[in-house]
């Protein structure tokens, strides 16, 4: 298994260590309940340095990845992020990813379980002048998460945290440190990621910093067991679980990121051509009340009969009750519709609610 600059960090933190993605990754420290909490309400670090970032460079570049991606790449300005999908010529979802304006080319950042897969992809398809380069083990990754993020960073950089808008980046140098600082996050919540150098040297000196700079909010180290939980909370898509290469970006209320008037992309027309048939299913969010948990996998029906899954699903620490998303026919997933999860062979009532799950002010 892989390891990151921080690994040795979460082993005298005492984390609970898993394979994921071919790294060895801490899941939890003190708990995924109280480390979700720490980040709804104060803030928290987690090591994300498994995902994957590529550079795109040469004259074609922004091209390239136009016909690579359903957002529309010539709507993006330097310094900003954009959220997007990478299609297969049937319409099914290759990854999700975030594309970065960085001037003169492009960094992609992929999904941890998807690097090779999207790599291989995105290099099949290269035409013109384009140069595609892998940076990942190159890169380290901290994300920087809750309410108190920004005053954490701001004592460490003299960059404009408290300007960067959602979706923006600048680059300048945290706790010394050379960084891409990026407002951007999986949790729903203000927050950062810090791009640097994959050193042990320099991962630790930030990581200390950080601590150092959060201790009079309580900052504390969060695993990947609530950073899943968060996610959720915040209605945020998982690769492998609301979407894949059997889901349509349109199916999984994604048309947002899904521009089909900028031309063509890889998977358009099989989107098109969906969406003029009428789509049969879509992604709802759902609760679910008492003490039983949906879980990823369980059964959704409507009037006795089985018509979809769940894709993720979890106890919310915040609302104390079953949350879940799924997909459900067109005709159910109006808000306020009922419908039935099965848990332990018996179905229990599940209200069709609108995502996020969490209301943030």
């Amino acid at each position: 298994m892989k390891q990151t600059p921080f690994h040795d960090i979460h082993l005298q933190l005492d984390a609970k260590m898993v394979e994921f993605a071919g790294f060895h990754m801490p899941i939890q420290y003190k708990g995924i309940i109280s480390e979700h909490k720490r980040v709804r309400e104060s803030v928290g670090v987690f090591d994300v340095t498994h995902m994957g970032e590529f550079e795109v460079h040469g004259s074609d570049a922004f091209s390239f990845v136009q016909k690579m991606t359903t957002n529309d790449v010539g709507k993006l300005e330097e310094g900003a992020v954009q959220y997007s999908t990478m299609c297969y010529e049937h319409g099914g979802i290759v990854d999700d990813l975030l594309v970065y304006h960085c001037g003169d080319y492009i960094q992609l950042v992929v999904n941890a379980s998807n690097l090779a897969k999207d790599f291989a992809w995105l290099r099949d398809h290269l035409e013109g002048d384009v140069q595609l380069i892998d940076r990942s083990d190159e890169t380290a990754l901290l994300a920087v998460q809750g309410p108190r993020s920004a005053d954490v960073l701001r004592k460490l950089t003299d960059l404009p945290v408290d300007e960067m808008k959602y979706y923006t980046f600048r680059s300048g140098q945290v706790a010394g440190i050379d960084c891409l600082v990026s407002r951007t996050g999986y949790t729903g919540e203000l927050g950062f990621e810090l791009y640097f150098k994959a050193d042990p040297e320099p991962g630790r000196r930030m990581w200390e910093a950080l601590f150092e700079a959060g201790a009079e909010f309580d900052i504390d180290a969060i695993g990947l067991g609530a950073r899943d939980t968060l996610r959720l909370e915040a209605g945020f898509c998982l690769y492998g679980n609301e979407i894949d290469q059997t889901t349509l970006p349109v199916e999984a209320k994604l048309g947002w990121i899904t521009k089909l008037g900028k031309g063509e992309f890889i998977g358009r027309d099989a989107i098109v051509k969906a969406k003029e048939a009428g789509l049969k299913r879509t992604l709802v969010g759902l609760t679910v009340e008492g003490r039983v948990v949906p879980r990823h996998g369980y059964e959704i029906a409507v009037d006795g009969a089985v018509c979809g899954r769940v894709t993720s699903g979890t106890k919310s620490p915040m609302l104390d009750k079953g949350i879940a998303m799924g997909y459900v026919p067109v005709e159910h997933s109006s808000e306020g519709s009922t419908v039935d999860i099965i848990i332990r062979n018996q179905p229990v009532p599940a209200t069709v609610v609108k995502v996020p799950f969490i209301k943030k002010q």
